[in-house]
């Protein structure tokens, strides 16, 4: 059933392509990652011309004209990107806010061919379709593997362990009043799932900053809260024991399933199914200033994750019975957030923590690359001398509430700070002997250069934003 909706998905998009080629870029990334910010500054650069010399077809300048576009699916809700520029660049500069439902936005690049042939017999227009969604939702694509019983040990498993223990005494405390093989009892189950829920909020905190945490709708319910569909909880159980008709057990792996079948899987093969590229962003930072639990954390979370998706090399026989993901970048974001004497450090932290993903997308046939972004770059470098020592630094305004060294800054007032050093070996992130030595803080938007020509829009400053356009899409501008 699944694979014959992707496959209908694959001639409907194979039989568009033919009249107007079009490539489907997935923004992949847990919560925080930037995926909204990565999409607007991506866009912004292309329609007004930004700095980007490592994007070969621009500064070659066989681009002639970047537009956006009605959207292509009329079922999709359109990406806010006028909504986001606004309050990026307004009186108050502030980060858009996170990414919560499921949005498209199409932008058309005409360009001219750099070969006889293809100038000849290829068209000069590619659509982008960019698909954003939230990150909580990503968390899900693992459960499609997993029953009901095998999610609830692998659940149960993680929390008994720290950081989560703690965060999880009231839910588990609860656990233990619960009979699986009782009647049904709706009101148990209603506390069940409201005590879960607020264990896999108080996971996600700046503190713990771990990103194992499905089911992802319990974290953004939308029209669903309150639903049956997000009624339920894991449960201590037998992995050889069948429920019983009528029981807690029964009760909470009917509407385990109803989840998995009803917003899981046509999640997945509408929209990732239908991919061509993945960009796959990674606040590789935050885990790092929470620790070595969140990193390993975070490494469990996206091997997970790329598992379930469709990689490797393209045909025309995938691009009719369902598309593969055939390049996909890892990209840890927020990079200016280091000295750029740190971002290759930073790359080779998120290589490691990629690593298992990495190779199976490989050995598939996709391209792989891994880069240290800054969509939008909030920082300049600064250097400070102290105590007869030349600190590297960066410096801007940190948003009002963040702190360092007990010193709370105010939201208006600039900074120069030294967040650390990363180490040469990247698999100290992992071992715990990086812990108290980072602090990254978060700073507020950049205030644009307006001292252009008129007429003229100032773009956003970026830490290898061409380069990522590079491999995603320089080779179909050829």
């Amino acid at each position: 059933m699944n694979e014959a909706r992707n496959a209908a998905g694959g001639v409907k998009d194979f039989a568009t392509g033919m009249v107007a080629p079009s490539l489907r870029i997935g923004v992949t990334g847990l919560s925080r990652a930037g995926k909204t910010v990565f999409i607007t500054a991506l866009v912004h650069a292309l329609l007004h011309g930004g700095r980007l010399p490592l994007f070969a077809s621009l500064t070659q300048g066989r681009i002639n004209r970047v537009y956006l576009e009605p959207q292509p699916d009329d079922d999709v809700p359109r990406f806010a990107y006028e909504d986001h520029v606004q309050a990026l660049t307004g009186k108050d500069r502030q980060w858009p806010r996170s990414t919560n439902r499921l949005s498209q936005l199409r932008l058309t690049i005409e360009y001219e061919a750099s070969g006889f042939i293809a100038r000849n017999l290829q068209s000069s227009r590619l659509h982008i379709d960019i698909i954003d969604y939230p990150g909580e939702w990503l968390l899900d694509l693992p459960l499609m593997t997993q029953s009901f019983a095998q999610w609830s040990a692998a659940t149960l498993a993680a929390s008994r362990k720290e950081p989560r223990l703690t965060l999880a005494k009231k839910w588990l405390a609860h656990l233990k009043t619960l009979n699986a093989t009782a009647p049904a009892d709706e009101a148990a189950a209603q506390k069940a799932a409201k005590l879960f829920t607020a264990y896999l909020a108080s996971c996600r905190t700046d503190e713990v900053s771990l990103s194992t945490l499905p089911p992802g709708r319990f974290l953004m319910p939308g029209d669903l809260e309150g639903s049956p569909l997000l009624t339920f909880a894991p449960l201590p159980l037998d992995p050889e024991t069948k429920a019983a008709d009528g029981s807690m057990h029964a009760l909470m792996e009917r509407r385990y399933n109803a989840y998995v079948s009803r917003i899981v899987e046509p999640f997945f093969y509408n929209h990732f199914a239908r991919l061509d590229r993945q960009i796959v962003l990674v606040d590789t930072l935050s885990a790092l200033n929470a620790g070595a639990a969140a990193v390993n954390d975070l490494k469990t979370a996206l091997t997970d994750v790329l598992s379930c998706f469709r990689q490797g090399a393209n045909s025309w026989a995938s691009a009719v019975f369902g598309r593969r993901a055939d390049r996909i970048l890892f990209a840890a974001t927020k990079s200016d957030l280091l000295h750029h004497s740190s971002h290759d450090k930073l790359e080779n932290v998120l290589s490691l923590i990629v690593a298992d993903a990495a190779e199976r997308a490989e050995f598939a046939g996709a391209q792989i690359d891994v880069a240290a972004i800054a969509a939008i770059r909030a920082t300049r470098e600064a250097s400070v001398k102290q105590d007869g020592e030349t600190l590297d630094c960066i410096a801007g305004t940190p948003i009002a509430g963040e702190e360092v060294a007990g010193e709370e800054f105010d939201g208006k007032t600039e900074a120069a700070i030294f967040p650390g050093d990363l180490p040469d070996d990247p698999t100290a992130s992992l071992d715990g002997s990086l812990e108290g030595e980072l602090k990254f803080v978060r700073f507020r938007p950049p205030q644009l250069d307006t001292s252009g020509p008129a007429g003229s829009v100032a773009t956003f400053p970026h830490i290898r934003l061409d380069r990522t356009l590079e491999f995603l899409v320089g080779d179909r501008l050829i």
